[in-house]
Order: C-alpha cells, then structure tokens, then sequence
C-alpha cells in the first residue's frame, strides 16, 4: 500500500511534457527517435552448478525465473542494444555468439550490442564446464546452456526491434548512499592477515563484522544511482535501465535460484509505476556498476540479521523508490544522437613463475586437512591450472553516447574508485559505467589497491597485469574524447 502514492504521482507525471520542451515532430524534420524493449526468459532447468559461492552447490529449487532485459533505441541513423543478463558473469565468447546471433536478424552491429551480467550469486552458471585458460582462449564449443542463453539473448533483442515505436528519452540520477560500504578494510596486523600464498596482506576482504582489528575501509564507494528512462509519446513508460554500484545482496537459502535484489527492482519499480499488470509491456532494468569492492555489509556492526530475501527486497525497493522519485525532475527528448565505439584491447596474463608453480605444487601434495590456509588448495588448484595459459588475453571495451550520456563498459569486476574518476574525467553531462559487459574476467583492483594485497587482487581472483586498470581508463576516456568530437558535429547531440 505504501507504493501507490509513488506510483500515483509517477505516472501523472509521465504523462508530462518538461517545461519549454513539446514533443510534437513537426519542429523538427530530425528522425524520431523509437524505441523497444523486450525481456527474455533465461531460467535453466534444475540440477546445474550454481557457482558464486567457495564451491558450487546444486540447484534444487527456483525461487524466482532469471531474465535476459533488452533495450533497443534507434535514432534514424543507427540503433543501439543494451542487454542486462541475470548471471554471475557471461563470457565473452557466449556474448560473441549471442551478438553474431542478433546482428544476423536486425543488422545491428555488434559494436552496439552491449551485453552485462548483474553478477547475481544465486543463478545456474553460464560460464560452462572448467576450461582451463588455453582451452577457452579456443573459444570452446557453447554447452547446452550456454547455446540456450546466447540464443534467449538475440531473441530479446530481436523482440524489442519488433516493438521499436517514437518515444522520448530521459536520464538523471539520484543517490543512496547508505547501502553501499567498502568490504576491503585495513586491519591491524596479526595472523588473519596470511593469504594463501604465504604473504602477508595489508588489507581483508569481508573481515568479521564489528571486529576489533578494523581500522578503516581501504577505498571509497559510488551512491549514485543512474537512470536511463524511455517512454512512448502517449506517456506509457517503455523501459528504465538503471545502474549502481552494489554487489550482490544475497541471503538466499542453499540450492534457490534468484536475480537477487537485481530482480526484485524490476518487480518493485513496475508496481510503483502501475505497470505490474500481466499486459504491460514495461521492461525495468538494473545493472552492476563498480562494485567490485563494494557489498551491502556494514562490517562496523549494528545491521540486524535478516529472513531470506528480505535483506535484498529492502534494499531494491530503496533503489527503486530513488529512481521513482527521480522520474519527474527528469528532461524529456524526442529527438536525440546515438554513437558507439569499441576497441578490443590487449592485457597480459599475470605470470606463474617457477616459485609459484612450485608452491601450488607442494600445497596440492598435503593432506587437505594440512593446508597452511583455509583457501590454499582452491589458490593452487587455480595456478595450476593457469601455468599453460596464453601469455595475453584480448577484452572487449564499449563507449556509448545517448544524447550526453555516455556508458563505459569493463569485463571485469571494477573496483568503485575506477568508476569514480570516470565520471570526474568525463567529456559528457552524465556517464557511468558497467560492469561484467561483454565478458566475465574476474576482478580489476587498480595498482595501489594491488599493493595492499586481499582476496580481490590475489592471482586467480584477478588473472591480467597489475596496471591493467590503468590502461583501460586511459583507452575509454579516449573513446569518451572520440565520441564527444564526433557529437561537437552532430546536427543532433541532445
């Protein structure tokens, strides 16, 4: 009940023109811009590994469907198709399937396919059997559910180019900032700071809530809430993708599959915009930005301890309510420029020098109930299975320009620092950043963040060289400067 004034008061809204801004295309002989949206279905059958935890369980039980969201715009000159998937992490080469899959259908290239994974801990993995890093760079065949995932992708896509209709276009942001904390804490010394490797680290990752070695939190976090908005000219609202920058939420019982707090903002926010209804074609979206080193744990203490699925149903409907409450302030636009650019870069691999071989091989020879650290063996298992891999693995970066908002993509899990100088360094009004976009590569610390050690930044957690953040920064806010000289001679950058 607390929801309908909300949603009351949001759509009268909608049904608004922004001040001094009409709509009507006859101003204007620009193209309309059109837009579609279309969810697809991605909930694989029980019994498959779901992997976000130390070791995989079995699912046994679906506590709610997993979706592919799919947001197409197209300005008369181009499109562009954003996708947010209910997974841990897609890797790239199901996303290159999937792209390949959806160019072929609509023409869109895939240089504006943008495919993101929310990175919830509680679905059936999509990142296939245990290739080692030689076999995968093969680019391995796509198992069942793999192929079945690839293939639900292109058909969203597919479905929101048949709903392409005009429509206006919307962005802004909003902010919540009390439920986001920093889960890498300087600690003070003693033995809790060993990590597998028999270093000794400077910071921990998720240290034992309220303890009394915690000093302070080893980086900063990102409360903003971006919102990307799409409506038709009758006012009905079309599709919102929002993006920000919480890990998963979690406390869902062993074996459930779940979206996590992902897929309850989508639930929420239809039903705080009177879209709950079993015909709304409304499709709400969520994705991850930099949190790699952010989670929803106030590891000070005081949280109270929670049912199942209620912690991430609060958080959801707090996100859901900012970006309710922000729809109204927002500009309207009929007409408005889309631009993309996409460069592969290359990284190099961490190496495995001899030492480390010779230390994973001495700790996979004792006894389990021998290891020197409680994650030893999975660290070693790790290196051992990475000493043949390439010496330089290929990553995907996207830039995409809607009007003056820009998206940045990563394949990795992106520590909120990295988001934050983007936005600081920006060229347009509005950027943000998303993470896990076209691949899955593990965790990307920036170099002093590699420097205080941690879970984040141990080898096997985080797989390229260790200024890698660094150069990815550096090559999208290149791309940043492209696209914004190329809207400085656009009839149409609004």
């Amino acid at each position: 009940m607390r929801f309908r004034p909300i949603a009351f008061l949001s759509c009268v809204l909608l049904l608004s023109v922004a001040p001094g801004r009409a709509v009507s295309a006859a101003q204007s002989p620009e193209p309309r811009l059109r837009a579609g949206a279309a969810t697809s279905n991605i909930t694989p059958a029980l019994g498959g590994d779901i992997v976000g935890g130390w070791a995989p369980m079995t699912a046994t039980d679906v506590h709610d469907e997993l979706h592919a969201r799919c947001l197409v715009l197209d300005d008369g000159q181009g499109r562009l198709a954003i996708v947010v998937v209910d997974s841990l992490g897609v890797p790239r080469h199901v996303v290159d399937r999937a792209r390949a899959l959806a160019t072929a259908h609509t023409g869109i290239p895939a240089e504006r396919i943008l495919v993101s994974a929310t990175h919830t801990h509680s679905a059936t993995s999509a990142l296939g059997q245990r290739w080692s890093p030689a076999e995968y760079e093969q680019a391995p065949a796509l198992d069942p559910y793999q192929d079945f995932l690839a293939t639900r992708i292109a058909d969203g896509i597919r479905r929101a180019v048949a709903n392409l209709r005009p429509a206006q276009i919307a962005w802004g942001r909003g902010a919540l900032p009390d439920e986001v904390f920093n889960r890498r804490w300087h600690m003070k010394p003693g033995p809790h700071m060993r990590n597998p490797f028999g270093g000794t680290d400077r910071v921990q990752m998720n240290p034992p809530i309220g303890s009394p070695d915690l000093i302070e939190p080893a980086g900063p976090t990102d409360p903003e809430i971006a919102v990307l908005a799409v409506r038709g000219v009758d006012g009905h609202p079309i599709a919102v993708l929002a993006n920000y920058s919480l890990h998963y939420v979690g406390g869902v019982p062993q074996g459930h599959v779940s979206a996590d707090y992902f897929g309850v903002f989508a639930r929420v926010l239809a039903r705080m915009l009177g879209e709950d209804r079993a015909d709304s074609t409304f499709v709400p979206m969520l994705s991850n930005g930099t949190s790699g080193d952010i989670n929803n744990v106030d590891l000070r203490g005081g949280q109270p301890k929670l049912p199942p699925y209620e912690r991430m149903t609060r958080v959801a409907t707090r996100v859901a309510a900012e970006v309710s409450q922000a729809l109204p302030h927002l500009t309207w636009r009929d007409h408005v420029s889309l631009a993309s650019t996409q460069r592969v870069l290359t990284l190099r691999r961490r190496p495995i020098t001899p030492e480390l071989r010779a230390w994973a091989r001495e700790a996979l020879a004792r006894p389990a109930d021998a290891a020197r650290h409680p994650r030893e063996r999975i660290y070693a298992e790790r290196v051992e299975g990475s000493s043949a891999a390439p010496a330089t693995l290929d990553v995907v970066l996207q830039a995409h320009r809607i009007g003056d908002l820009a998206i940045t993509t990563f394949p990795f899990e992106v520590f909120a620092e990295i988001g934050l100088e983007i936005k600081a360094r920006t060229p347009f009004g509005q950027t943000f950043t998303t993470s896990l976009a076209n691949g899955s590569e593990g965790y990307l610390p920036t170099e002093p963040q590699h420097a205080l050690g941690g879970y984040e930044t141990w080898l096997g957690t985080n797989r390229v060289q260790l200024d890698a953040a660094r150069m990815m920064t550096d090559a999208l806010l290149a791309m940043l400067a492209e696209l914004k000289a190329q809207a400085s001679a656009s009839p149409v950058t609004r």
